[in-house]
């Protein structure tokens, strides 16, 4: 009689990871559904509210590499704990404030640095410690967890903003980040090697090595060494250019540039909560075409596509969810975050062990150039009274992100034992320089 398969621990750990990517999202929901009753309650104009924004996307970026150095030292399970708790406290004290500058320290900083230590740069941890067989799918399936979360969430805090304001809806984003908590305190476990378990896929037990110095110095060790390297910088140029287009332009203005057309603000809401269900098919689908397809190629493509998107979308807003919009819906939503794990794959495959730190600075960028977008964009409004030239611009952003893609060059592998003989032939070997 055989025994019955019991399922792999690190099943349990991406499961509760993904719950508590959704629990923390709700707060990255916030900012375009809430850009309009600030401004009708305060009188703050856009610009002003958008720069709070900006604040909390830089903050959400720069956090996450030293987040990935903390959860080596610290663990991951004490780091998550703490994101969700700061992520409470942020959401839940905009209830009191009075003033732009509280505005900035609760929804900016606060906040920011919550969601930030809950990154991606969590993602490519739990993953690169947990699996080695359907890494690219894992990857995927969280990553559609932490973003259709934040999109998912958009329609209910549009109706509780309509029925009961937006301090109802805060208090809500806040108790759903604390209800996670528990959670990830009873399941979430630090490494296979902990419970005598090989990773997912892999055949043999690997005791985690404990990490070097501090996590501040290995965070920033981590950036002076890839820095040295080509990848490292059209990567992360390349992810700059997917913050702006996504977090910064499409997910902070779409919901008040449709309303500048007539469209009611729960429409628009609704119209980005679907952006996020199809994100889920995406990043999916992305996660399981990177554990087979060159990631470089899946790049280009996935920009190239989104800047196409982003050039037609000025002529789509209308009073109402036009055909043409509801295609734009689903296309953008395929791609919202499908580049994700193809630039966590090739973070691993250029810097290996130092991958996920690594792809905390890559995604740094992302979310500066997120802020950008957001301030930018919302400059470009009160300006000019209408949002088309970001659009415009962020559409040819994406095109050059295509191209910065391409110019990846593929990795060899160092021979592991190198005779003479092959040293004479010429064959150079691949350097974590190129």
């Amino acid at each position: 009689m055989t025994r019955p398969r019991r399922l792999h621990p690190a099943w349990t750990v991406a499961a509760v990871a993904f719950v508590a990517l959704v629990g923390a999202a709700g707060f990255r929901a916030t900012p375009s559904v809430l850009l309009h009753p600030l401004h009708a309650e305060f009188r703050w104009p856009l610009a002003t509210i958008s720069a709070a924004v900006s604040v909390n996307l830089l903050l959400y970026g720069l956090t996450a590499p030293f987040a990935a150095a903390l959860m080596d030292r610290f663990g991951i399970r004490r780091v998550v704990t703490g994101a969700l708790l700061t992520v409470a406290a942020g959401s839940g004290l905009t209830v009191f404030m009075t003033a732009s500058w509280q505005l900035v320290l609760c929804w900016g900083v606060l906040v920011g640095l919550g969601t930030g230590s809950m990154a991606l740069a969590f993602v490519a941890t739990v993953t690169g410690r947990w699996f080695v067989h359907r890494r690219g799918l894992v990857t995927g399936v969280l990553t559609a967890g932490g973003a259709t979360g934040q999109l998912v969430f958009l329609p209910l805090v549009a109706m509780l903003v309509d029925a009961h304001g937006w301090r109802a809806a805060a208090l809500v984003v806040a108790g759903a980040a604390l209800a996670v908590v528990p959670l990830v305190v009873w399941l979430l476990r630090e490494y296979p090697a902990d419970l005598g378990l090989p990773a997912y896929g892999a055949a043999e037990v690997v005791p985690p090595t404990p990490p070097a110095g501090g996590a501040a110095s290995r965070a920033v060790g981590a950036l002076a060494q890839a820095a040295r390297t080509r990848p490292f910088w059209l990567l992360a140029g390349g992810f700059a250019i997917c913050g702006a287009t996504t977090n910064g332009l499409v997910g902070t203005h779409f919901v008040p540039a449709a309303h500048d057309h007539g469209m009611p603000q729960t429409t628009a809401a609704g119209l980005l909560a679907l952006v996020g269900l199809f994100d889920i098919v995406g990043t999916v689908a992305s996660g399981w075409l990177t554990d087979r397809v060159d990631s470089r190629l899946l790049l280009g493509a996935y920009y190239a596509l989104r800047g196409g998107s982003l050039l037609v979308l000025p002529g789509l807003f209308a009073a109402t969810a036009e055909p043409s919009m509801l295609v734009f819906i689903v296309f953008y939503g395929l791609d919202w975050v499908a580049t994700v794990p193809p630039t966590v794959a090739l973070c691993r495959e250029y810097f290996g062990a130092s991958g996920a730190v690594v792809f905390g600075w890559v995604f740094a960028a992302h979310q500066v150039g997120a802020a950008l977008a957001a301030t930018g964009a919302g400059l470009v409004r009160d300006r000019l009274g209408d949002y088309a030239p970001a659009w415009y611009v962020a559409g040819a952003l994406s095109i050059g992100a295509a191209v910065l893609s391409l110019l990846l060059r593929r990795r060899r592998e160092v021979p592991p034992a190198p005779t003479p003989a092959v040293a004479a032939g010429g064959r150079r070997a691949w350097s974590y320089r190129d």
